[in-house]
């Protein structure tokens, strides 16, 4: 049995995550991706979400850097 490791350092920001998680499948063209049971999609659609997400969160954090 899996054990997701993964721990959220800030609470807080579940949500936005999640939203955020949200977009990009909308976006990747997999449309109720909160529904969808994720056992059934292939590994490189669920890695293109993730995958998405981090390179997000790097452009945002690249871009606030200087400020």
């Amino acid at each position: 049995m899996a054990r997701n490791r993964n721990r959220i350092v800030v609470p807080e920001a579940r949500q936005a995550l999640n939203q955020l998680k949200l977009e990009i499948a909308n976006e990747l063209g997999l449309s109720n991706y909160e529904a969808t049971d994720k056992g059934a999609l292939t590994s490189r659609q669920n890695g293109y979400v993730g995958g998405y997400m981090v390179k997000n969160m790097i452009e945002y954090a690249e871009r606030n850097m200087g400020k």
